[in-house]
């Protein structure tokens, strides 16, 4: 464990004293987001925080490569080219987000960057050859698993950038949701060989909660930099990358003939701790896509009806829209999480009480009278005399910095 603690703590270390570097390349590549009438940002902002994210993911590897307790990872013919290959396409789509800030590049032309980053990965062997079901679904083919394992990487990059519309929304859920995940990791790590805890998922995603830890600080209300389609693309990535790597390394179909019923629920755990991590993003781009197909529009066209701003219509101010919003991330990744340690009995009654508490804080009086957080007027995010006037009508709500493909 303390291995892995050092390299969440070098990758944040180093993520937060790159950010001032990537925000002075923004600027000099002009890579900045403007204030528009439907942003909530009121001054221009760098967005290449994706850079500062890249450098802490790749000084944590490097690092871990010489670590005598994690060199297995890195010797092993299947894990070593993995841990490359997440390295390898982190880059590509981190430049790829770079090229897209700088020029605007169009839909098609960034959908190949992805593609080209998820087959760069599955030639590294980061593939997906079978799904962890409680029966062990195979993919029949090498195609097909080169299809799949691509369309995971990219589904789960687009999902981290429709969400990463609130300062610090997508690092924060990303950083809570890869903590849940870490710690399951890492106890089924110990489970499977009590004398050997390194494992390439687990090391990937302390690396991962450590890098969205060491941005946060710049990132959060009212942000500094934006971390821009080169940190979304790559956070979306390596958690797609750690999660097919975990994948491979279990089969239920070896302790699960002998359970029946209820008992096979923790089997589902390889599957459903994935989705529930990412379940905001990935609900937040369905609806999304749905909505716009059915106005005849663009999936990537632009509009004002994502979650977090369906949470400023509710009355919530910008930091109390993102923290309610960290609730939910957890009360899923965690409630997943659980059935590793728990009886799904008990796991689903605590997950009950969670969803409760969450929707008060969501729906209650804080939206409506509550003080907490209630600091957009002291940021100048929203003008005095709007936010404290009862009597005038109520604006439109301004749009988060949102990317400009969607």
């Amino acid at each position: 464990m303390r291995a892995y603690l050092l390299l969440m703590l070098v990758a944040a270390a180093v993520t937060y004293l790159a950010t001032p570097g990537a925000r002075w390349v923004a600027r000099r590549t002009n890579a900045i987001s403007a204030v528009r009438a439907r942003d909530v940002h009121v001054q221009p902002t760098p967005r290449l925080g994706g850079l500062a994210m890249l450098l802490g993911l790749a000084v944590a590897v490097v690092l871990a490569s010489q670590m005598t307790f994690l060199s297995g990872v890195f010797t092993e013919p299947q894990t070593g080219p993995q841990a490359w290959g997440i390295l390898g396409g982190a880059a590509i789509v981190c430049l790829l987000g770079w090229a897209d800030d700088v020029w605007d590049l169009d839909w098609m032309t960034k959908l190949a960057g992805q593609v080209l980053a998820g087959g760069f990965m599955a030639w590294q062997q980061v593939q997906l050859t079978w799904l962890p079901t409680p029966d062990g679904l195979y993919i029949p083919s090498s195609r097909l698993s080169l299809i799949v394992t691509v369309l995971v990487i990219v589904v789960a990059m687009n999902a981290v950038n429709f969400v990463d519309g609130l300062d610090g929304l997508a690092a924060g859920l990303i950083a809570i949701g890869g903590s849940a995940f870490f710690l399951y990791t890492y106890s089924l790590t110990q489970q499977a060989n009590p004398f050997d805890y390194s494992s390439l998922a687990t090391m990937m995603m302390a690396v991962l909660v450590g890098v969205c830890v060491g941005f946060l600080p710049h990132n959060f209300h009212p942000a500094h930099i934006f971390m821009g389609d080169s940190g979304s693309m790559v956070l979306g990535l390596v958690f797609a990358g750690a999660t097919i790597t975990i994948t491979g390394n279990i089969d239920p179909t070896v302790t699960g003939d002998e359970l029946t019923g209820a008992q096979r629920v923790p089997l589902f755990i390889p599957l459903l701790l994935p989705v529930a991590v990412v379940l905001l993003p990935l609900l937040d781009m369905a609806l999304a896509v749905v909505r716009r197909v059915a106005a005849g529009k663009s999936p990537f066209h632009p509009d004002r009806m994502h979650l977090h701003h369906r949470m400023l219509a509710l009355g919530h101010s910008h930091r109390r829209a993102v923290l309610i919003l960290y609730v939910w991330a957890a009360v899923f990744s965690y409630g997943a999480a659980a059935l590793f340690w728990w009886d799904w009995t008990a796991v689903l009654a605590g997950l009950a009480v969670a969803v409760v508490v969450a929707l008060l804080l969501t729906l209650g009086p804080l939206r409506t009278r509550g003080r907490f957080l209630d600091d957009d007027v002291a940021t100048g995010a929203v003008p005095k005399v709007a936010a404290t006037s009862r009597t005038a009508p109520a604006a439109p709500i301004p749009t988060p910095h949102e990317g400009r493909h969607r």
